[in-house]
């Protein structure tokens, strides 16, 4: 009989080796799903350290299968970013727990608004965003012109 693994939940830097299996995975999922040369955005790792941002990886037995972030805008929003679950972890709630963890970083700085970007080829993140009550909000940032993506909101 095996055991379920648990779940060690690590607040670090984006540049911390053990984010790296996370962006990776991102990476890749952003390829299948939009197609090549779609990768990640490069970000100064120090946007996501305190006392302004937070990054957090969840750990099972030692490897990486969930996390994300969060960045400051402005003095009112912070931008979730860097948000996923490995495949062999998804449907678990493992997002959904990330999220609220990230939520609670944002209030504890302050932060009276969370927003974020994603894409319609990413219909699990949409319905995720729906459910926790996030509205959808005119496009910004570097995509604000792209025909897929899809903004949401939510005040904390």
């Amino acid at each position: 009989m095996s055991t379920a693994p648990s779940l060690q939940w690590v607040w670090t830097e984006l540049s911390d080796p053990r984010a790296e299996p996370l962006l990776a995975g991102l990476n890749a999922e952003y390829e299948r799903r939009y197609g090549p040369n779609n990768e990640l955005d490069a970000y100064d790792a120090s946007l996501f350290v305190a006392p302004d941002g937070a990054f957090v990886v969840v750990l099972a037995d030692g490897r990486t299968v969930a996390g994300g972030g969060i960045r400051r805008l402005d003095a009112e929003d912070a931008e979730l970013k860097r948000m996923w679950t490995a495949p062999s972890h998804r449907r678990r709630g493992l997002a959904s727990a990330v999220l609220t963890e990230l939520e609670q970083a944002a209030r504890s700085r302050g932060y009276r608004r969370l927003v974020l970007e994603t894409g319609q080829a990413q219909p699990e993140a949409i319905a995720l965003y729906a459910t926790r009550g996030y509205h959808r909000i005119s496009p910004y940032g570097r995509y604000r012109d792209e025909p897929d993506v899809v903004c949401f909101a939510a005040e904390l």
